[in-house]
């Protein structure tokens, strides 16, 4: 066996081994073929979960030249039953679907860097970046029933007066349009969230129970995308939730995928219809607050602040119950991005001349990158 093929064989281990493929090693793993696509070279698998059970199938490459070790990303199984009259097929079938979901999602953030300032958008603070995925349980897109959603619910049409701006371009599924000197994208992606990623993180959706069952049913996905070029990151914010609110509105919308959970689409579009009638700020739309229970206490995380430029918080080993901490969480995301307030390690916070939290900042626990660390 080639290095190549050593590595390959590790990545496929590796990969099947997650917790939201199979959670183990597979019980038996042998590489049953390879194959050359797009100038890359590709590894076909069969394993099997158990040691009497059948054989699956199983591909990983995108190897430019037979020294690489280090593969491009096209890895998956849709654990299906390996046949080798149809391993080849079925295996190419399933490169193609990954690398067309990621050329779709380049294509949409492209199209809107293009429209908007693209020295604002390398911003690495992230602030004033929103995007999610809207979940399609069909194969079918209807841009036009967006566009009449934004008109009908928000009064934001994708087609200017003359002499206000550029129309939208909408091309192969894209649709990318300015409104009020932001950038608004959509794109459609005709597979799912690849490697069971939207359904694992709708397991956090402790508002929604059947959740991660609704999400196993996509098939087709949305993304959608709002950039600021010079405006305030409150007004992306809820320029996205208007948006992301148009389209969980089809009918074969079944949730959004986006800071790590899956919203429910009901409660999605009751939080966003709060805008209009008493202008509150869609803070349960951008910011999911999640929690952890364990041996030694209660651990809760944000996940959306990013998108304001701000860290994330995290409170770990805390004794009070999930409903207050939860409260916490929110009501100090809250003051943080509606006041733009940045809060630093060595500091302290509370809601009273009493209350003195301790603020530390390190490698977040639940949270990818550095944290704040509050105790309470």
């Amino acid at each position: 066996m080639t290095t190549q093929q050593q590595a390959a064989m590790q990545s496929m281990i590796d990969w099947l081994s997650d917790e939201r493929e199979l959670g183990r090693k597979p019980s038996k793993i042998e590489i049953a073929g390879e194959f050359d696509l797009h100038d890359m070279h590709y590894y076909i698998f069969k394993y099997k979960k158990t040691l009497l059970g059948k054989w699956l199938l199983g591909v990983c490459g995108g190897y430019e030249n037979s020294s690489d070790t280090e593969h491009c990303g096209h890895i998956f199984s849709e654990m299906q039953p390996y046949d080798p009259a149809t391993a080849k097929q079925e295996a190419i079938a399933m490169v193609e679907m990954i690398r067309e979901y990621w050329m779709q999602q380049a294509a949409a953030i492209e199209a809107a860097q293009q429209e908007g300032d693209a020295e604002a958008q390398d911003d690495s603070s992230g602030s004033g970046i929103f995007n999610g995925f809207v979940l399609l349980n069909s194969s079918e897109c209807d841009l036009d029933q967006v566009k009449v959603n934004l008109l009908q619910d928000w009064n934001i049409s994708c087609s200017p007066a003359e002499g206000e701006g550029e129309p939208a371009e909408e091309k192969e599924g894209i649709l990318v349009f300015e409104v009020d000197g932001f950038t608004a994208a959509l794109s459609f992606v005709d597979a799912p969230i690849p490697n069971g990623e939207a359904e694992h993180y709708a397991q956090g959706n402790y508002l929604w129970r059947e959740a991660a069952n609704i999400t196993k049913t996509h098939v087709a996905q949305m993304i959608v995308a709002v950039f600021t070029r010079s405006g305030s990151p409150l007004d992306s914010g809820r320029l996205y939730t208007k948006l992301a609110a148009s389209c969980l509105k089809l009918p074969n919308a079944i949730g959004l995928y986006s800071s790590g959970t899956v919203f429910q689409p009901e409660l999605f579009l009751e939080m966003a219809e709060m805008m209009k009638s008493d202008d509150a700020f869609p803070l349960l739309n951008l910011v999911h607050v999640g929690l952890v229970g364990t041996e030694t206490g209660l651990n809760g995380y944000t996940c959306g602040l990013k998108s304001f430029g701000k860290d994330e918080i995290e409170v770990l080993d805390s004794q009070t119950s999930p409903a207050e901490l939860r409260d916490f969480l929110f009501d100090i995301s809250s003051y943080i991005v509606e006041h733009n307030v940045t809060l630093r390690d060595g500091e302290t916070i509370g809601f009273s001349a009493e209350q003195k939290l301790p603020i530390t900042r390190s490698e977040g626990v639940y949270v990818n990158g550095e944290s704040l660390k509050i105790k309470y």
